[in-house]
């Protein structure tokens, strides 16, 4: 066992990070890009844990085995901060206190890290805070940045980070992972990574959860129904409504958890009202739950989009005569008669009206409904 098991498919990742970790080519900075589910964050963790792990021999760091390695990959490490944001934005008042912790020496180990899985969802003024503390770190810190791309990133950021760039794995290697780490069965992890398109987490909750699939299989099949507007009309009400329901279901058990978490923290009595020095706090806590809710809905939908448009991938696929193979292979007899039907032309307008409706709803403030239903019109 080791830290670097879980990077499937990264070979020259892993090699670049197990020799930084061994102090040949280690900077004080670094940004981790890849696609969604190429697994920047499990990339910049692993190394995290190699950097502090407690073997002396450089060449056995990242042992998966010591305290350190162990309370790193668990999150638990008090020199090691991980920062994600369940809201739209990290806000400038987290990134000061990012600096200020950044600014401690570690109180244990050998470096003090700070991994920012969000570094895209930051605006400039406040990734210009960050700015001073990379250009100018603290001696023994380490900042590692997680992006999907380098572009995401400040000019000023980027310039001054050693670039560690991850690819999507192959499904094979995503199929295996979930065999040798979760015990999925072989012909359910194949397609379960084959339908994720190697997005590891995906794939991993698609291996586990049988409605989690059916509800992708109804999503891929809805073009195969789109006859007229009023049957636009309810496919943007029902993809709507699967993506909520697939954000609601990772999200109640845990909220509820937390909110239990919180009130046994606080020796909240087991029954009766509150005393207003409670109540305050779990008013923060729901409110900061329903702000992640909104977020989860939002990306749920943008990967119920992404499963649609996997559909008309295939489709432009077939009508292309490329010998790729589908992602929707159990559809193929469809996904052939709907490609007859049509032209690579008209596939590509309906792939950039997916694309188009996605950038909507992540970047803006339309209603997801709203723009679901322009999409589905131009699907007809």
């Amino acid at each position: 066992m080791s830290v670097w098991d879980d990077l499937q498919g990264q070979p020259a990742v892993v090699a670049q990070l197990r020799q930084a970790a061994g102090g040949d080519g280690l900077t004080h900075a670094w940004l981790f890009t890849g696609p969604p589910g190429s697994g920047r964050s499990n990339a910049a963790k692993a190394f995290a844990a190699a950097l502090n792990c407690d073997q002396d021999d450089v060449s056995r760091r990242g042992c998966g085995e010591c305290a350190a390695c162990l309370t790193i990959l668990g999150e638990t490490h008090s020199d090691v901060a991980f920062v994600r944001t369940e809201k739209v934005t990290i806000t400038i008042d987290e990134a000061r206190e990012l600096v200020s912790t950044a600014g401690n020496r570690p109180s244990s180990a050998r470096w003090r890290i700070i991994v920012v899985e969000d570094a895209d969802r930051m605006a400039e003024r406040t990734t210009n805070v960050l700015l001073k503390a990379i250009e100018e770190p603290t001696p023994r810190t380490i900042w590692m940045l997680c992006a999907p791309s380098p572009a995401d990133v400040l000019v000023t950021i980027r310039s001054r980070c050693r670039a560690v760039a991850l690819r999507l794995p192959p499904a094979a290697d995503v199929a295996a992972l979930l065999v040798k780490r979760d015990g999925v069965d072989p012909a359910v992890a194949e397609r379960a990574a084959r339908a994720a398109q190697s997005h590891v987490g995906i794939a991993r909750r698609l291996a586990r959860d049988p409605e989690a699939r059916e509800r992708r299989l109804e999503t891929v099949r809805f073009p195969l129904g789109l006859r007229g507007v009023t049957a636009a009309v309810l496919m943007a009400e029902k993809l709507v409504k699967i993506a909520t329901e697939e954000a609601n279901s990772s999200n109640d058990e845990r909220d509820a958890a937390e909110k239990a978490a919180l009130l046994a923290t606080l020796g909240a009595p087991e029954s009766g009202t509150l005393p207003p020095a409670m109540r305050g706090q779990v008013k923060q806590l729901e409110d900061d739950q329903k702000r992640r809710a909104k977020r989860s809905v939002t990306d749920s939908l943008d990967r119920t989009l992404t499963d649609l448009l996997s559909f008309y991938r295939d489709v432009l696929i077939i009508q292309m005569g490329n010998a790729v193979e589908l992602v929707n292979v159990e559809l193929r007899s469809e996904l052939v008669e709907f490609a007859r039907q049509s032209s690579a032309e008209t596939t590509l307008a309906r792939m950039d009206a997916i694309n188009k409706a996605r950038k909507r709803i992540t970047t803006s403030n339309v209603a997801p409904l709203l723009a679901i239903e322009s999409m589905a019109a131009s699907l007809i």
